[in-house]
């Protein structure tokens, strides 16, 4: 049995415990999750006696190069994918159907009911997505590719950085970077900020330069075929080798950097199977607020990412998850100084049995982080 035929039974049994006849599943990346199908615009029907992906002619024989033996009903240019889906299901006997009630939109969701009077539609938000909080390890094998994509792109980012980048010139590379080091794209809009705009958690690229200051952060990750990285890190820029021209770090950011480092230090090493994703970010957030930063520290600690570069478990003050084994997430507390600076160091971490495995390897002291032109 492949990956994808464990992950639908593992959802067959699931819905049949909910009491349903069927599962209708419209979101792509849990079509994805499900049959290693990586299109579009295509439905998986589940049931009993049914595993069914309805498509279009546009990707028929990559059906078939992706998910030998999956079942699939190629629709003609006549008719969307919900309604040759309504097709189908019409040809089930189908009583008490779930659907993806956090993907459909309200016109596709009439459409299905319209066509389908009869069945009793069962709204769930996460139902696969419960299933994807747990890597198996084919998954944590392809995180592991993406993570090293990211750290090499990011090594030669940081040998080809000049000072006079601008934050647009650096994100545009790091993208490059991560395919020119075998990554399929970035995991997301890379973020590279300078000096005071580094206080802005997510700041958009602009055309301030490097020479401008020399703080800079850098938010990147990678993607592989499917799975995906996120990191972060903080650079100090200098001239001529030996601070001829520049400056070493000031004791402020020194200061800052050592109680961002040491949250997360603290929340890595309590990251372990049956640990509330609550308590793990309390940890950071307290530390940091004991060091007198706490109003500076405006997001979550960290977050699961897999197909997806946000995904459950979230690590928030206002969310309880319990962490599990083969879980895989960010550790990523920062602190944010308006008008200075800002410093976020993050890592991504599998949970083990045997509690956390830090998964990325770049530098992550101070010294290590700092770049001569």
């Amino acid at each position: 049995m492949t990956v994808f035929e464990t992950r639908r039974q593992r959802l067959l049994q699931s819905a049949t415990e909910e009491g349903l006849d069927a599962v209708l599943v419209t979101n792509p990346i849990n079509v994805t999750y499900l049959t290693g199908f990586s299109g579009e615009a295509s439905n998986l029907i589940l049931s009993k006696n049914t595993e069914l992906l309805v498509s279009d002619g546009r990707f028929k024989e990559q059906i078939a190069q992706e998910c030998p033996g999956l079942d699939a009903y190629i629709r003609g240019p006549d008719k969307l994918t919900p309604a040759a889906t309504v097709d189908q299901l019409q040809r089930m006997s189908v009583n008490a159907l779930g659907y993806e009630s956090g993907h459909l939109t309200v016109a596709d969701f009439q459409t299905y009911c319209d066509g389908l009077k009869t069945a009793a539609w069962k709204p769930t938000p996460d139902r696969v997505e419960k299933l994807r909080r747990v890597k198996d390890e084919s998954e944590v094998a392809q995180i592991r590719d993406a993570i090293g994509f990211a750290e090499r792109a990011f090594a030669m980012f940081r040998a080809m950085l000049r000072p006079g980048d601008t934050e647009k010139d650096g994100t545009d590379a790091i993208e490059h970077y991560v395919r020119r080091a075998g990554g399929a794209d970035s995991a997301f809009a890379p973020i590279v900020a300078v000096g005071p705009r580094s206080a802005l958690p997510h700041a958009p690229p602009s055309l301030h330069t490097v020479s401008e200051d020399p703080v800079l952060l850098i938010d990147w990750g990678a993607q592989g075929p499917f799975y995906k990285s996120d990191l972060t890190r903080i650079l100090w820029t200098y001239n001529n080798g030996a601070f001829r021209g520049g400056r070493p770090p000031g004791a402020k950011l020194r200061a800052v950097y050592a109680v961002v480092l040491e949250a997360q230090r603290r929340a890595i090493a309590a990251m372990r199977p049956g640990a509330s994703t609550k308590a793990v970010d309390a940890i950071a957030r307290g530390f940091i607020a004991d060091q007198g930063y706490g109003e500076f520290f405006n997001h979550g600690l960290g977050h699961g990412f897999g197909l997806q570069i946000h995904e459950a478990p979230f690590f928030r003050p206002s969310t309880d998850m319990t962490l599990e084994a083969g879980m895989v997430v960010t550790c990523e507390p920062g602190i944010y100084l308006p008008g200075e600076f800002g410093v976020r160091i993050e890592d991504d971490v599998l949970i083990t049995p045997d509690g956390p495995e830090v998964l990325t390897r770049c530098p992550r002291e101070l010294e290590e982080c700092m770049v001569a032109f």
